[in-house]
């Protein structure tokens, strides 16, 4: 039998040891590992079948439940002064939402022979009315302008054989010289595509039914001409006015374009987006870019001084004369996608990611309270109480950050709130700032949107000029405008720009000019005299 000595056992022991040991690390990385795998199961799960809001409350109603949720057999019938979800109108609401539109009579009256008493045989009189209101909708129609342009000669002068006097009357300029298409269908087509999404190719098959064969060719270069050639102007006005702002959001989202020059079609471009605070006019400009790169928002916003509010890209920081600010939303966004990724508590002991959420909810509970503050008055209110929560929010994000697994979900949403720090404060600078940057993701959404119906653009050519197609039509919308009306309106103005009847300048063609229409706003948006913005002539 071995003798082992005291040195032997002692050798073998921290050998064992040091296996222990190296066994126990080994199986952490591997819970770890299963941790973060049940992470990603659940999160996909939850984005596969759960809501996608980020609303934190359980009593919401899905959209293929909703039926069911809300079915009551025995209820009773609403009230023309009641709607279906628990909710009275306000009183008025109808006359208000009806006040603005043409109205048409249809009169029912009783033949004169059939206006007698069945009593007495004397002639009856009207003693009253009953009236049912109806809104009907007019299908489009297409018919033909023709314009003739008559020319005037001296038949004096003819007779006489002396110099012919010849006058010609005033006939406006076309939108797109030598084609069919007038400022009405041109303003048609684009918003079809750019408000309601429709690509050309559904929109070749509308004209059909109306009648007309317009081919999505056709529709394309009728786009490409009017925005080449008098869109552009409008848009570079616009962003000469934005530079000029002290408060600008931006954002940026992916686009795939076919036949890029030296590129191959999967390649990803990219659409960013570049928009006003919140005081008006309003400006929203898309500008599309072959890449990410952070030269782009540098050549595009250079000359702009002040603050930028963003994502959190890096693509934006070093950018002279500016100031970051971060957005609480795609925090907050974090914090609630760790709190998807957790299996289901078996206690009521807040979580970590709960913590996190709570104070960022706080933040945004005192947002609330002044929303409709002036900047000096949001100022003072975030000083007093936005500010201490956030220096809280800072401490907990330091003291929770070496305490994380990094790469959990958990620990990303810790990674990008510590990261971010600096920004996500800075909105306490200024009254004026916004706590996230949600007002840049509203704008850049109907692009989202609209890509999804039409996926890609076939050429640099035509992503430009959805850009800035997109541009008139975002900001139009923003300010109050009808965007089929401003459309038509600037494609009749521009052609004949400076000529009688017409405006003079772009400057009077841009949204919160003094000179657009009152009927280019929209019917419940009517411009007031106290948001009257005019736009300066350099």
């Amino acid at each position: 039998m071995a003798q082992f000595t005291v040195e032997d056992l002692i050798k073998k022991n921290e050998e064992l040891q040091a296996e222990l040991n190296l066994e126990k690390q080994q199986n952490a990385e591997l819970n770890a590992k299963l941790e973060w795998l049940l992470e990603q199961f659940r999160l996909s799960q939850h984005k596969r079948f759960g809501s996608s809001s980020e609303k934190t409350i359980d009593n919401q109603v899905y959209l293929f439940d909703e039926a069911e949720s809300e079915y009551k057999p025995d209820a009773p019938e609403p009230t023309y002064e009641e709607i279906t979800y628990k909710r009275k109108k306000e009183k008025g609401h109808r006359e208000k939402m009806l006040k603005d539109l043409p109205v048409e009579t249809i009169e029912y009256t009783l033949p004169e022979e059939e206006q007698i008493c069945g009593v007495c045989g004397e002639n009856l009189h009207i003693m009253s009315k009953q009236v049912r209101r109806e809104i009907t909708i007019i299908p489009a129609q297409v018919k033909v302008i023709e314009h003739v342009k008559f020319i005037y000669g001296c038949r004096n002068c003819e007779i006489n054989d002396t110099a012919a006097f010849i006058k010609t009357a005033p006939m406006p300029n076309p939108a797109i010289p030598n084609s069919l298409a007038s400022a009405s269908a041109i303003a048609y087509v684009m918003c079809d595509k750019f408000v309601k999404g429709l690509p050309l190719y559904r929109q070749e098959q509308e004209w059909v039914r109306l009648g007309v064969s317009i081919s999505r060719q056709t529709m394309a270069n009728w786009m490409i001409l009017c925005s080449d050639r008098w869109f552009k102007s409008i848009y570079d006005r616009m962003r000469e006015h934005l530079i000029e702002r002290g408060i600008l959001h931006a954002d940026e989202t992916p686009l795939q374009v076919l036949n890029e020059p030296g590129r191959p079609a999967t390649s990803k471009s990219f659409m960013w987006l570049y928009r006003t605070g919140r005081d008006g006019p309003h400006i929203i400009l898309y500008n599309y870019q072959t890449t990410r790169s952070s030269k782009h928002p540098k050549e595009f916003l250079e000359g702009f001084t002040g603050y930028l509010t963003s994502d959190g890209y890096t693509g934006y920081n070093n950018m002279p004369g500016i100031i970051n600010i971060g957005c609480l939303a795609h925090a907050r966004r974090n914090f609630v996608e760790a709190l998807e990724a957790m299996p289901p508590k078996k206690d009521d002991k807040m979580t970590t990611a709960e913590e996190g959420l709570s104070f960022i909810n706080k933040l945004y509970e005192i947002e609330k309270t002044i929303a409709g503050a002036t900047a000096e008055e949001r100022y003072k209110v975030r000083t007093e109480k936005s500010r201490p929560v956030f220096e809280d929010f800072k401490a907990w994000i330091k003291y929770q950050s070496s305490r994380v697994i990094p790469k959990s979900t958990l620990g990303k949403a810790i990674t990008y709130s510590k990261n971010q720090l600096n920004k996500l404060e800075s909105y306490l600078l200024d009254g004026s700032l916004e706590i996230d940057n949600n007002r840049a993701e509203r704008s850049i959404k109907p692009f989202v949107m609209g890509r999804k119906a039409w996926l890609f653009s076939n050429t640099p050519k035509g992503a430009n000029s959805s850009a800035v197609i997109y541009s008139v039509v975002e900001s139009a919308k923003e300010n109050g405008l009808n965007p089929f009306e401003y459309l038509r309106w600037i494609l009749i103005n521009m052609p004949n720009l400076g000529r009688p009847g017409y405006v003079n300048r772009v400057a009077d063609l841009l949204p919160g000019s003094n000179a657009i229409p009152k009927d280019i706003y929209s019917p419940s948006q009517d411009k007031k005299e106290e948001e009257n913005y005019p736009w300066e002539e350099d």
